[in-house]
């Protein structure tokens, strides 16, 4: 059974019973979250002794009358297939599978989703959606008031990682005020921006200065989805506003500087011009699911398009 990954960060009577925990994706903090968190489950409600395995041909079924219930992690997926599971599955033990993403594991995924007595987690950088699931659950747990705007800058500028994005709300935490403003956040958080989101603002501007300007600044997979997101919010934007005026005050403070910038990029916009970038969106989406992220030529396609659209 797939399971997304937030259902057992944020889901507080999440249910443990499984034989079989497959941890894959390409985000090895949220992949290493995952794996703990499991562990620490198990731990909480009954004693557990934790041992590690390169593959499961090295299982050796062990357990004694009086020792305690057994977690191996599994290092890599050598020699794991239907026959394989089926040996192990009468065993006592829990069995955790963390591995990479690769074209080496698509096979034994799915063979893993068809399983009844598995989860699967599928492992990749936190969207917008999942940034703001998280962030909504530790203001609700800490009781921590941000303002509107802070919120959304908060969700725009976190790191799409897990572990920082969560080390960063816990530096929040340590500043023990109810209320946070952004001078708070600015002088506990390293906050990125390295310009990445410009690339936006730069839209109209000649394809080879947009080209030029995308290299300098786009220059990993995590630089591609980080610029895919906070380029989605602002096409989300024009979208969803019916006029200028409600256009205008949807835009975060923060942008004070674009905002003239913006407000002409809309007044481009028709209802025609609006369903092409909503298909856009759709098969980026399409595509950044099928394949776990945006390769830098999907970004800079994706930059392109709307600057197409935008000026047609």
């Amino acid at each position: 059974m797939k399971i997304n990954p937030l259902e057992i960060l944020l889901k507080h009577n999440f249910d443990f019973n499984k034989k079989f925990y497959f941890i894959s994706g390409n985000e090895k903090t949220l992949i290493e979250k995952i794996n703990y968190k499991i562990i620490q489950e198990y731990k909480r409600v009954e004693k557990v002794t934790v041992e590690r395995l390169d593959s499961i041909l090295d299982y050796v079924d062990e357990i004694g009358l009086f020792e305690n219930k057994k977690i191996f992690l599994v290092k890599n997926c050598s020699g794991l297939d239907e026959k394989a599971l089926n040996k192990i599955r009468e065993s006592e033990s829990v069995f955790i599978f963390a591995q990479e993403n690769s074209p080496k594991i698509k096979k034994i995924k799915n063979i893993f989703i068809k399983d009844k007595d598995t989860y699967l987690f599928d492992c990749y950088e936190l969207d917008r959606a999942s940034k703001i699931k998280l962030l909504n659950e530790f203001i609700k747990l800490s009781e921590i008031n941000f303002g509107k705007d802070l919120y959304w800058f908060l969700v725009e500028k976190l790191d799409s990682r897990y572990v920082f994005f969560e080390n960063s709300l816990n530096k929040i935490l340590e500043l023990e005020q109810r209320d946070i403003n952004l001078n708070n956040i600015k002088k506990i958080l390293t906050i990125n921006d390295n310009g990445r989101e410009k690339i936006f603002f730069n839209i109209l501007k000649k394809n080879k200065e947009i080209i030029e300007i995308y290299r300098d600044k786009i220059i990993t997979i995590s630089d591609v989805n980080d610029f895919y997101f906070y380029s989605k919010y602002l096409c989300q934007l024009i979208i969803d506003c019916n006029n200028e005026s409600e256009y205008d005050k949807k835009i975060p403070t923060y942008l004070f500087k674009e905002k003239s910038f913006l407000i002409d990029v809309f007044r481009r916009y028709n209802s025609k011009k609006r369903k092409l970038l909503v298909n856009l969106l759709s098969s980026t989406e399409k595509s950044l699911r099928k394949h776990g992220g945006l390769s830098l030529i999907a970004g800079l396609r994706f930059v392109l398009n709307i600057k197409k659209i935008t000026i047609s």
